[in-house]
């Protein structure tokens, strides 16, 4: 892998956690039963921690959970989504959550504020 592709690969994560720690801090503004009550640096390790429980632990959820995934036609997934949201609470006390419903509407706002804000990058760039 060539240093160029290197640095574009860390650029883009350093996107994404961005990205994620605007979606979480609108997402507590906006969403009833979420809060954030950090520092800047606490939001930006929760834009970190969403991206890796994501990467890593969402595609095993997944493919455990795949038999309810078919069965509700894709709603489960939402399930799993709010589910990592409360794991995030759970392990960072700077962030809330009322409740499984709150973590759900909350991951679909978040989901939505992420494509918007890659949609005016790529616009912008």
């Amino acid at each position: 892998m060539s240093m160029h592709r290197r640095s574009d690969a860390a650029g883009g994560i350093v996107v994404r956690v961005i990205f994620n720690a605007i979606a979480i801090y609108l997402a507590a503004r906006v969403i009833p039963g979420m809060g954030f009550s950090g520092a800047l640096w606490e939001l930006l390790l929760a834009g970190l921690l969403f991206g890796v429980l994501n990467s890593v632990l969402k595609p095993l959820l997944v493919l455990f959970s795949l038999p309810l995934i078919v069965l509700s036609l894709g709603l489960f997934y939402l399930v799993l989504n709010g589910l990592i949201l409360l794991l995030l609470a759970w392990l960072l006390p700077s962030l809330s959550m009322a409740g499984l419903l709150s973590a759900i509407i909350a991951s679909l706002f978040m989901g939505l504020v992420n494509i918007l804000l890659h949609a005016a990058l790529q616009a912008w760039l």
